[in-house]
């Protein structure tokens, strides 16, 4: 079995190693090289220099192989790329390759692009787990929670399904991207959700303290205190589940996708 031993030493002693070939190169790096040739664990690549490079199977894909990606694989002999220098393997005298932290340096790039314009975007559903729906973004698994979901079926029938989801938070340090189906709603209703608009809804839940209506899909919260100006004895005696009631916007969450509405001062 291949052992690759890890860096435990100084970019000093690295550049030592290297400069008996007169070639300079640095953990960190990007260089260009060609496979040529396939081994059980992995595969050679001629990066151009007397000090060989390896890439081994689990530094090709960010996710987990397909059957395309194996068919991928077995034609990759002669294919020329860019690689990220991992480490150097000094039993072997070979520079430990990866093309899997290529790709996710630049996924995040691009993550961080999609982020900042702030989009909609559409995922396809890769997998549902009791706490939510993962996807796939740039390459990269992302998650959104069952609490950020609505109006949208919740079982293996979606997977391959597209949905629409907001950037709801991002770490590139612990690769955590979690997502909201919630705010993409509210975002693409947005000429419409504002406050202070008025807006109708359906009674979905009624408590002692108020009535959860949904509108457009998105919940909101009708406090008892915003029902009217009278006190109110019994909330169940006003209001039906499944009836549709007039409210008024007063408070948008955009963190946690949803609405307070109000029936004071409504006609």
């Amino acid at each position: 079995m291949r052992k690759i031993i890890p860096i435990r030493f100084s970019e000093k002693d690295f550049g030592a190693i290297l400069n008996q070939y007169d070639y300079s190169l640095h953990p960190g790096d990007i260089v260009a090289g060609t496979i040529f040739h396939k081994e059980s664990k992995g595969y050679l690549v001629d990066i151009g220099a007397n000090v060989a490079g390896y890439l081994p199977l689990e530094e090709i894909l960010l996710n987990s192989f397909n059957n395309y990606d194996k068919y991928l694989l077995e034609n990759f002999v002669n294919n020329t790329r860019e690689f990220f220098i991992l480490a150097y393997d000094q039993q072997k005298q070979q520079l430990l390759l990866s093309i899997k932290r290529l790709d996710y340096i630049r996924a995040w790039k691009r993550i961080k692009q999609l982020e900042s314009e702030d989009l909609i975007l559409h995922l396809p559903v890769s997998n549902v787990n009791k706490g939510g729906i993962i996807t796939i973004l740039e390459g990269l698994q992302s998650f959104i929670p069952k609490s950020h979901l609505i109006s949208f079926p919740y079982d293996q029938s979606i997977i391959k399904n597209k949905i629409q989801c907001k950037f709801l938070f991002s770490e590139e340090k612990t690769n955590k991207l979690i997502l909201s189906h919630k705010l993409a709603i509210l975002s693409a209703y947005s000429n419409l959700l504002k406050i202070g608009s008025t807006v109708y809804g359906q009674v979905t839940q009624i408590k002692k303290y108020g009535i959860f209506i949904s509108i457009y899909g998105i919940p909101a919260l009708l406090h008892i205190s915003e029902i009217g100006y009278t006190h109110i004895e019994n909330i169940n005696c006003i209001f039906q589940i499944g009836k549709k009631i007039k409210v008024k916007i007063i408070h948008i969450d955009m963190q946690q996708g949803r609405l307070s509405v109000s029936r004071r001062e409504v006609n």
